[in-house]
């Protein structure tokens, strides 16, 4: 048996998905029972790694013909997606947010792994916990600062 939990079981089977369509479109009850599990596995999954800081859009309709549809977020070029992740980023990001847009860089080979370990560093609570209650207010202006410097990167 894989060490892999049930999370990145549902995780990989829908980037599978989305390896080879645009969009998937699922019912939550059908993918629980594919997957026995409870739907709210499948809730937790879709909320946390499928978010605009990793690169997805997500809709849904609740009742009987209820689905939830999950969209990869397309750019036409490097500048408008580091224009997106700035608008992503806003005033405010937590740690776990700004892993994921960090994340999103290197997948899609705006930045190196050694970028971002580097970023990585300074958005990490032990460096920021020191601005207290503006914590998140600070790595967001971190953050957004790197990413407009990427803009004009060579």
């Amino acid at each position: 048996m894989s060490n892999q939990n049930m999370s990145d079981i549902i995780e990989a089977y829908i980037k599978q998905i989305l390896k080879k369509e645009e969009q998937i479109e699922i019912r939550r009850n059908e993918m629980a029972v594919h997957f026995d599990c409870v739907p709210s596995q499948i809730n937790y999954v879709i909320n946390t790694r499928f978010t605009e800081q990793h690169g997805y859009l997500v809709e849904s309709k609740r009742g009987g013909g209820g689905y939830i549809r999950i969209m990869k977020v397309t750019f036409m070029d490097e500048v408008d997606f580091l224009d997106e992740m700035i608008r992503i980023v806003g005033d405010t990001i937590s740690e776990r947010e700004a892993y994921a847009v960090i994340q999103n860089l290197f997948n899609k080979k705006v930045i190196s792994k050694r970028e971002g370990d580097l970023i990585l560093s300074i958005m990490d609570k032990s460096c920021l916990q020191t601005f207290g209650e503006d914590e998140k207010k600070v790595r967001a202006h971190l953050l957004v600062k790197q990413l407009k410097s990427l803009r004009f990167k060579e």
